[in-house]
């Protein structure tokens, strides 16, 4: 019986980054040269390699804060493979919107804002109806530990670890076919690392694929299928 072979969800094909730094007479710094690596479905692929490497760059530039020098970057909306490089700005935030969902290491949310309102509107951006996405929110909110006396203030009171959940929620709260996580776990405590891991194995159980960076052994281990040593893509 031959093992069903699941198409791509991200597939990178030759990307190049540098950075100029302006403040230094204009210096090129290369970063990422000739990046290949695919990503399936249901499988959660780890960026491995030291601080510094242009692991975070990349996820960037997956999800289009960053401009590639060179080559594709093609994420599956539905039945299309969206490429990133090439794709019209308004093209993107509709791949967001419904295929691409990323957790950064900083929370940036309109201030006064509630919690609860972020990842509510969160929900409702992701296609649910307002009672739907509300409920959503609530359960969120509740498994990641953020105390109900909390939903109704905004964020930018919490401690670091608080808003790392809140951020979470927000990504979570609607499945999505990709993930891009850059150290989810980095402000936790052990039980909400817990909980975290507990999210990436359904979202991979509801086949998504997930592209990220743990600096955590444990977590890592508990979630990688395998590990891409970042350092082979460094320019020599």
């Amino acid at each position: 019986m031959k093992t069903q072979v699941k198409p791509p969800m991200i597939d990178i094909d030759g990307v190049s980054k540098s950075f100029t730094l302006h403040l230094r007479g204009g210096t090129v710094l290369p970063v990422l040269h000739n990046v290949k690596l695919t990503v399936a479905a249901g499988e959660c692929a780890v960026l491995g390699g030291a601080s510094g490497m242009g692991k975070s760059s990349l996820l960037r530039m997956i999800f289009g804060n960053y401009a590639a020098d060179a080559g594709r970057i093609c994420a599956r909306d539905g039945a299309e493979m969206v490429d990133v490089v090439t794709a019209s700005p308004r093209r993107i935030v509709e791949l967001r919107r419904r295929a691409m969902g990323y957790v950064s290491q900083f929370l940036r949310v309109i201030p006064r804002v509630s919690s609860q309102d972020i990842v509510t509107r969160a929900a409702v951006e992701g296609g649910l109806d307002a009672a739907e996405a509300r409920d959503r929110a609530e359960i969120l909110l509740s498994r990641l530990n953020i105390p109900r006396s909390l939903w109704s203030l905004p964020p930018a009171t919490f401690s670091g670890g608080e808003q790392q959940r809140i951020n979470l929620a927000r990504s979570f709260v609607v499945p999505r076919p990709i993930m891009l996580l850059d150290e989810p776990t980095a402000s936790l405590d052990a039980a909400n690392r817990r909980v975290v891991i507990e999210l990436i194995r359904d979202a991979k159980a509801a086949g998504t694929a997930i592209l990220g960076i743990f600096h955590d052994e444990d977590v890592r281990g508990e979630v990688a299928d395998r590990i891409i040593d970042i350092t082979q893509f460094k320019p020599h």
